[in-house]
């Protein structure tokens, strides 16, 4: 979807803007720019501001932004970062004047703070900074709109496919993915008025109040939290096509998810404190140092025993999401890696092998190291494309049991 079929007839109110385009994606978006400027805005925030727009209709920009600020924002000194670089992406899209019906009424002047504001452009890839109420109104609408359809036509086009241009526009596109995670019961329990359980030591400090009579009681109930999720990619050279997409993916998982993040040829490598770095593009050169073995020969078996013996079987696997990126071609021995497979499904609450060459037709899992891990794997997505990495995280939240 591109901003050409907006700009074509000029939308009447922010209502019938937004009608015309995918919100879930136009939010994302909006997550993104947040993010790269340095708010640290979750994808649960991004669903509350999309539900926001849904149940309010915003019909200005103004009570857009203030939707945001309540869902997005959680600390004062966000808001001036916030209103920012909303007025980056959606500062000249509607004039106020023309929702009246006035149509000679001026455009709503930018407070002093926010003008000074707009001079300084946040981090990160984004638009013009001098986009605002004085900007041309058609341009300032398809930067807002440019944000949703760049990545159609590149939705199913497959990575190894694609030019430098655009694995540079599908890189930027995947940064934007919101990551939810499944979440999990804890055995921890906290204070809460729908709780199904009596805290006693609660109820009989709070009857102290009232001369020893318990006459409120002090409910408790179990605390859920995510689960962990931890990503191993094979970086060995069959899989080359599809290891920028990916690392890129994975920069994204640790920073928003603190997954833990490895990668694999013939030996195993840790990457999780590399891709912690805020530049993405610092990230992932300081990634490509890390790993000697890059583009070499493949040993998954080995690299997920070291991984299980050093790092899953301590801890980092149990109860986890386990999501392992490899076209499954093995130079190892294919009996120990399906030992291993099996040690890793018992250990993780769920495996999810993301194998890029499944999305072939003529796709069958004969391979020596495919068919001996394919048992043990919960879900197996092909991951090749925008459209398949979608599949991919509906399969880490656990609402997908295949799909190529």
């Amino acid at each position: 979807m591109g901003g050409a079929g907006l700009t074509a007839e000029r939308p009447r109110d922010l209502r019938e803007l937004l009608s015309r385009v995918d919100l879930a994606e136009l939010v994302s978006a909006f997550g993104s720019r947040l993010r790269e400027a340095g708010l640290p805005v979750t994808p649960e925030r991004e669903g509350r501001f999309a539900r926001a727009i849904s149940v309010a209709a915003p019909l200005v920009t103004d009570e857009l932004a203030r939707l945001g600020r309540a869902t997005l924002t959680c600390e004062h000194e966000q808001l001036l970062l916030f209103d920012r670089v909303f007025q980056q992406v959606f500062g000249g899209l509607l004039d106020p004047g023309e929702v009246r019906g006035d149509q000679s009424s001026p455009k709503l002047p930018v407070p002093a703070k926010r003008r000074a504001a707009t001079r300084d452009r946040p981090t990160g890839p984004g638009p013009r900074s001098d986009l605002g109420p004085a900007a041309d109104e058609d341009q300032a609408e398809d930067v807002a709109v440019g944000l949703l359809g760049a990545g159609e036509r590149l939705a199913t086009k497959d990575f190894s496919a694609c030019t430098e241009a655009e694995l540079e526009e599908i890189v930027e596109l995947i940064r934007r993915l919101p990551l939810s995670l499944p979440r999990r019961r804890s055995r921890r329990r906290r204070i809460s008025r729908s709780g199904d359980e009596l805290d006693v030591r609660a109820t009989i400090r709070r009857s102290h109040r009232t001369g020893a009579d318990p006459v409120e009681l002090v409910l408790r109930r179990h605390v859920s939290r995510p689960r962990r999720l931890v990503l191993l990619a094979d970086v060995s050279g069959s899989m080359e096509p599809y290891t920028r997409v990916y690392l890129n993916l994975f920069h994204g998982a640790v920073r928003a998810a603190r997954a833990e993040a490895f990668v694999f040829a013939t030996r195993l490598t840790r990457l999780t404190e590399e891709l912690a770095c805020n530049d993405p593009d610092q990230a992932l050169q300081r990634a490509g140092s890390r790993a000697p073995d890059w583009a070499g020969g493949t040993l998954i078996g080995s690299a997920l025993e070291d991984f299980i013996e050093r790092h899953g079987r301590r801890g980092m696997a149990r109860g986890a999401v386990v999501v392992i990126v490899s076209d499954g071609w093995e130079g190892g021995d294919p009996d120990q890696l399906g030992r291993q497979m099996l040690r890793l499904s018992r250990l993780a609450n769920r495996v999810v092998w993301v194998n890029p060459r499944s999305a072939r037709t003529s796709f069958q899992p004969t391979t020596a190291g495919m068919a001996a891990a394919l048992p043990h794997v919960h879900t197996m997505v092909s991951g090749h494309s925008l459209e398949a990495l979608r599949t991919l995280l509906l399969a880490v939240r656990g609402e997908s049991r295949s799909g190529r």
